[in-house]
């Protein structure tokens, strides 16, 4: 996850460029009423994605509600910059309980920023518009609450902002990377596909690291008004895995806290409590200052003018030295992550995803790091592609063709970004089929009960857990109210840990 406003990129600053071939380029912009038929048309019939079904409409879906935000989901994020690839964008609006609302009828306005265009879901050429800050975007209107568009790449290597809006709702964004167009696509051998054999125990875990913040400005945590320590409290109801992040010097310019948040010694500290509550750590290694995700993967100030080979070494170096700690204070961790949500890479520029065989060999270095340590200890590779397989597949395939070994295929699934549960669903079962490799739901906000069904009923025992999202964030909600007080939520983790984790 980004962090924790759930932050979107804001395009209203200035005008986005909307690139469009000559021929498609409308002469002059017509009146938006003029303009309805050619949008109904556009969204009417769609192209569904390969996942595409209905078995978790009952509980991700409602006939009418309350609209506050934007699903948006786009099922590639990377492209090939050769003037045809394209993905699918899926848009419909939610209510607060993050149901798609199926009679929303109000209009949806894209933006588009950066080398490509916008098509219907047959190539036909889509409406334009300009707002009142004199932007140009794309018009749409949804059928049964749904808009189904292509978003086709140009041929100028880059990133693409792209951007849903309706009304005042928050927007849905994403940022799409688009690849030169002689990238390498590599697919692993036999002998790459072959499991490591080492096997992870099942986990139902929650990821706490605001929780020294939080702790810091006076928040406590009770169960029946009795304060606990909330670790324990967790470990009580069912969890045994908690994951935090580590960034290499959060204190420095530019870094996540002056106050060394998230930094070695903090995680330290927070070892020895997981360790004294009985529970387990995933170590979840961002190799950054700051937050890295797919829109960011920035290097720490120190290692900035780093050449390649020094940059894979000190990557190699640093995993090492920060395992070494936990392992000489006891709390070895029980899981680690080599980069967080990584499918466009870490440490931009040089292991971007445009340079697979530099990405790939920077994650071979930190995997050498843990292995060198702690041999025994699964490793995972964690994509931010809850709903996106082809994506997915993109991935995994080119970074085990170019020798990273792992043990565990690590996914973010949030619905705003990530599509249905079907869609995870369907991810997770075809990832199984192709890799035979564990799968871990390790970051997700919402439908717990549903994504642990998914997980769990993977087949050859394939789900290896879940892992939730700063479930005790600053905002209150999730296993805590705003007093501190647990939530019926917290108790439904009873449940699933006597479903799951007993069988």
């Amino acid at each position: 996850m980004a962090d924790c406003s759930g932050k979107i990129h804001n395009f209203t600053s200035k005008p986005l460029m909307i690139h469009l071939p000559t021929n498609k380029k409308m002469k002059s912009l017509l009146p938006l009423s003029m303009l309805l038929p050619a949008i109904l048309f556009s969204c009417r019939s769609p192209e569904s994605p390969a996942g595409a079904g209905t078995e978790f409409a009952s509980v991700s879906q409602t006939d009418t509600g309350k609209a506050v935000s934007v699903m948006f989901t786009a099922y590639r994020t990377t492209l090939m910059a050769d003037g045809e690839d394209h993905t699918l964008l899926r848009v419909a609006v939610t209510d607060s309980a993050g149901r798609e609302i199926r009679s929303a009828a109000d209009t949806i306005r894209f933006y588009v920023g950066g080398d490509a265009i916008l098509t219907g879901t047959e190539g036909q050429s889509l409406p334009l518009a300009t707002d009142t800050a004199g932007m140009e975007h794309y018009v749409q209107l949804p059928e049964n609450g749904l808009c189904h568009v292509h978003l086709v790449a140009g041929t100028t290597p880059g990133k693409i902002q792209v951007e849903a809006r309706v009304g005042g709702l928050w927007p849905g964004s994403h940022e799409i990377h688009t690849l030169p167009a002689g990238f390498e696509y590599r697919t692993p051998t036999r002998q790459q596909l072959r499991k490591s054999g080492i096997n992870p125990g099942r986990m139902i875990g929650a990821d706490v690291s605001f929780l020294p913040q939080l702790e810091a400005r006076g928040r406590k945590f009770y169960e029946d008004g009795e304060q606990k320590d909330p670790l324990q409290i967790m470990a009580g109801h069912g969890f045994n895995f908690i994951r935090l992040r580590i960034f290499v010097h959060p204190e420095a310019e530019g870094g996540y806290s002056k106050e060394g948040f998230c930094g070695l010694e903090q995680t330290l500290h927070m070892a020895r409590r997981i360790r004294e509550a009985g529970m387990e750590l995933l170590l979840n290694f961002h190799y950054s200052d700051y937050w890295a995700d797919p829109q960011r993967q920035n290097k720490p100030l120190a290692w900035k003018d780093l050449d390649f080979p020094a940059l894979k070494d000190t990557v190699k170096q640093y995993t090492v030295r920060v395992l070494d700690a936990l392992k000489e204070q006891g709390t070895p961790p029980g899981m680690v992550q080599v980069g967080n949500e990584i499918n466009h890479g870490i440490l931009w520029p040089d292991g971007h995803i445009s340079h697979p065989d530099q990405l790939a060999g920077l994650l071979i270095a930190g995997t050498e790091g843990v292995r060198e340590v702690f041999p025994g200890v699964p490793v995972m590779m964690h994509v931010a592609l809850g709903g996106q397989h082809e994506e997915a597949v993109f991935w995994f395939d080119n970074m085990m063709a170019r020798g990273v070994e792992f043990d565990v295929m690590g996914i973010s699934y949030y619905p705003r970004w990530h599509g249905t549960l079907d869609d995870l669903k369907y991810n997770l079962n075809r990832l199984a089929e192709r890799y035979n490799k564990p799968l871990n739901v390790v970051e997700y906000g919402s439908f717990a009960r549903e994504i642990h069904e998914i997980v769990f009923s993977l087949p050859r025992g394939l789900g290896n857990g879940t892992c939730a999202w700063e479930p005790i964030g600053f905002r209150g909600g999730g296993l805590f109210d705003r007093n501190g007080e647990i939530t019926g939520q917290m108790l439904l983790y009873d449940t699933l840990s006597l479903k799951y984790l007993a069988e």
